[in-house]
């Protein structure tokens, strides 16, 4: 009988493996600096012990929320999907993983490369909190946040490294590196511009879903396409899977957009309309000052004022979005991304085994996933 997957055990599939490979690549690099009698080095890794959700504030060990580690899990279901550069076959069951093992290092890098730039945007945003628990620059200040964010993403390319000791070719670990570093750089372009846009009366939605594509979308895109260079040598696959990887990042964004808005607390766990009472520039509000009438240019005031949002204030701006049909348009824009993701994943060939099979299977758990947001 063939099990439908769910989006839990599709996000816990290889946790453990994961942050094995992160414990792994942040210890060699702490035990590096205490053998070079550096002990005082000892608070600068507990830093990023604390950012990852390892330690609380006096760095002693807690239950571990590192978060659902997306980039990472997309990263070697793309290996698997496109077939795990052989290493599987017809006989392998789905609870023996060791076939993993070349491909851990890169998803620990870039999993430790996503958390550096979290560390870096908490700083930039000014947010005091990250999964339920004060940001690192709040506790222990800028600069040390800064150094901290810097260290983790030289950690992160030590990590990457190790996939040359698992076996993988030195040009293929080259590459990686390169698709990496090429995805840091774009990445640091979308937050260039995310910046930027705090200081712009007006923004259009094509120069908001550009910045998205370049700061969220990349490093997923990143994900996928480093898992399928792993995975295969077969250039039209690893092309498919980026744009998987593209299409579901932007879905992401797209998605947390509109629960920013049409969410209710029990939901998000959040504060209804939470993005409006915080005058977040997101796709919504964006769409809706294009489309708007001119009587209800006023909404730029909302987002301009010194005061605080009102809840009056937030029941006009939802009736603003009514009157322009904001939410029906952000669906179909959600509808056409997660289109371009299915058909990316229906032209890869499935392979004639069960974790190729049950990566391909995954991959559109998380495309129905995004879907669900504007089902009922």
């Amino acid at each position: 009988m063939t099990i439908t997957p769910t989006i839990q055990s599709t996000l816990m599939r290889y946790h453990r493996e994961i942050l094995e490979e992160m414990r792994g690549a942040l210890q060699r690099a702490s035990d590096a600096a205490t053998s070079s009698e550096a002990t005082e080095t000892f608070d600068f890794y507990a830093y990023m012990r604390y950012h990852l959700g390892w330690v609380d504030t006096a760095f002693s060990p807690v239950a571990s929320n590192p978060g659902k580690l997306w980039r990472s899990t997309l990263l070697l279901l793309a290996y698997e999907a496109a077939g795990a550069n052989g290493l599987t076959n017809d006989g392998d069951t789905l609870t023996d993983n060791g076939y993993l093992s070349s491909a851990l290092p890169a998803a620990a890098a870039l999993e430790l490369t996503h958390n550096f730039t979290l560390i870096h945007d908490d700083i930039e945003d000014g947010d005091v909190e990250r999964r339920h628990r004060a940001t690192l620059w709040k506790l222990w200040g800028v600069p040390k946040a800064i150094n901290t964010g810097d260290g983790m993403f030289a950690l992160a390319r030590l990590a990457l490294w190790k996939v040359v000791d698992r076996g993988v070719e030195p040009a293929i670990a080259v590459r990686l590196a390169t698709v990496l570093d090429y995805a840091c750089l774009v990445i640091a372009e979308g937050q260039y511009l995310d910046i930027s846009f705090e200081d712009q009366r007006t923004i259009s939605v094509a120069a908001y879903l550009d910045m998205i594509r370049r700061k969220t979308a990349q490093l997923m895109a990143c994900s996928a396409e480093m898992g399928a260079i792993l995975g295969t040598r077969d250039e039209e696959i690893i092309a498919r899977l980026r744009s998987f990887g593209e299409a579901i990042g932007i879905a992401f964004q797209v998605r947390d957009d509109m629960l920013g808005v049409w969410a209710s607390s029990a939901e998000s766990g959040k504060t209804a309309a939470g993005d409006i009472y915080r005058r977040k520039k997101s796709l919504p509000i964006l769409h809706a000052l294009e489309h708007a009438d001119p009587q209800d240019q006023r909404i730029l005031q909302v987002y301009t004022q010194e005061t605080p949002v009102t809840r009056q204030q937030v029941d006009e701006v939802l009736a603003i979005f009514t009157r322009t049909a904001t939410k029906a348009y952000c669906c179909d824009f959600l509808a056409a991304q997660c289109q371009l993701a299915h058909s990316a994943l229906a032209n890869v060939p499935r392979h004639q085994n069960t974790v190729a099979s049950r990566a391909l299977d995954d991959m559109e758990t998380l495309v129905h996933f995004v879907e669900e947001t504007c089902e009922g």
